[in-house]
């Protein structure tokens, strides 16, 4: 291919993105597929699930689910899984977690001397002009949890993405404005944990992009390793979502650009299949999307995600009965193969308000809808 020529299919490219061009990019519809999916909490007419996230156990059958009371609302609820998802025991949760709010995140952590610990960030009031991010913290595996810790680190919403380092310390990334009251333009913040996530050095800004709001960032591995890549929501709704990359651990990083089409969405997860394939599931925002404001899955390749490249296919989990307000999921990979995707969203039309539900499928059978 001449110069020239690459020029022009490389413009044509961006001219396809910037149309929502969904043509190369294959999708399917599973969301009525009511034997693939587990109620975690249902809504009723007067009660808003909102907001899970999920951590899998090293036992790889123990899950713990936490999410909101309300859009944004209070940390509110705990739920234990004993069968990988299957079935669930939920509580509200503990008195330590009082005053915590909006999109409570759970994660494992583990310590440089080999202490595991379960932690949920979240919000907190602070009596000031905006909400300063903290966290509870168990070490018996969610049966008791610490006092709320306060981190000094005002944010719109705690950590999206925590992520180990080489050196096995924890990268965690998040999202606020420039100041501590400027909640405009949005632009991603990073700190770095030293002793497995219990205090936290000073955040740094990492991403920003003019004109443009990158948001809840997911912070992923190379398949080799070598560079961590985040990729953000874009919340001014301007073309497609936005990634960067980093080569020294995140101590510095490229500038943010646009993902495929097809990864354009909000709160982004992410996991390696076997095969070394990525999936992602998200809400859908792409422009002249098909399943827009829907939850969703994409597929495809590392290259395909990094390089401006399509993607396998998408496809529809679930169907949300209330446009755009549903997502922020928790995403696991069970020991044979079955992966389960967990969602707020409202589940039924009528009256019932949001609930919490898992989709689960294995990525045979997704490779199937397309044979």
């Amino acid at each position: 291919m001449t110069i020239i020529a690459a020029f022009i299919a490389f413009f044509a490219t961006l001219s396809a993105y910037a149309q929502g061009d969904k043509c190369n990019l294959p999708w399917a519809d599973i969301s009525g597929q009511k034997q693939r999916q587990v109620v975690v909490a249902a809504g009723t007419p007067d009660l808003y699930n909102g907001h899970p996230t999920t951590v899998l156990l090293d036992d790889e059958k123990t899950m713990i689910c936490t999410w909101s009371e309300g859009h944004g609302g209070k940390a509110a609820f705990i739920g234990f899984s004993y069968d990988a998802g299957l079935t669930w025991h939920n509580q509200p949760a503990p008195k330590e977690w009082e005053g915590m709010v909006n999109c409570p995140s759970i994660y494992k952590l583990t310590d440089k001397a080999g202490k595991q610990r379960i932690f949920v960030f979240a919000q907190v009031e602070t009596g000031q002009a905006y909400r300063d991010m903290a966290y509870s913290v168990s070490e018996d595996l969610g049966r008791t949890w610490s006092k709320v810790k306060v981190l000094g680190k005002p944010c719109v919403m705690a950590f999206t993405s925590i992520i180990r380092l080489n050196n096995g310390d924890y990268l965690g990334m998040y999202h606020r404005g420039n100041s501590d009251q400027d909640r405009a333009p949005l632009k991603i913040w990073q700190a770095v944990s030293h002793d497995g996530g219990l205090t936290w050095d000073e955040s740094t800004l990492v991403g920003e992009f003019s004109g443009r709001s990158p948001c809840e960032p997911c912070v992923f591995r190379s398949p080799d390793g070598k560079t961590l890549i985040c990729i953000a929501r874009e919340n001014q709704r301007k073309g497609c979502s936005l990634f960067m990359g980093s080569k020294d651990e995140g101590v510095t990083w490229t500038t943010l650009r646009e993902t495929p089409w097809g990864l354009t969405g909000d709160r982004h997860m992410m996991r390696y299949l076997p095969d070394g394939r990525l999936i992602f599931v998200f809400r859908d925002m792409a422009p002249n999307s098909p399943t827009k404001g829907h939850f969703v899955a994409w597929v495809g390749s590392y290259r395909d995600a990094t390089n401006g490249f399509s993607g396998q296919y998408r496809v529809k989990l679930l169907h949300s009965y209330a446009g755009p307000d549903c997502g922020y999921p928790g995403l696991e990979l069970l020991p044979d193969g079955t992966i389960v995707a967990t969602t707020y969203i409202k589940y039924h039309p009528g009256e019932e308000k949001h609930s919490v539900v898992s989709v689960r499928f294995s990525i045979k059978e997704l490779d199937d809808l397309f044979k």
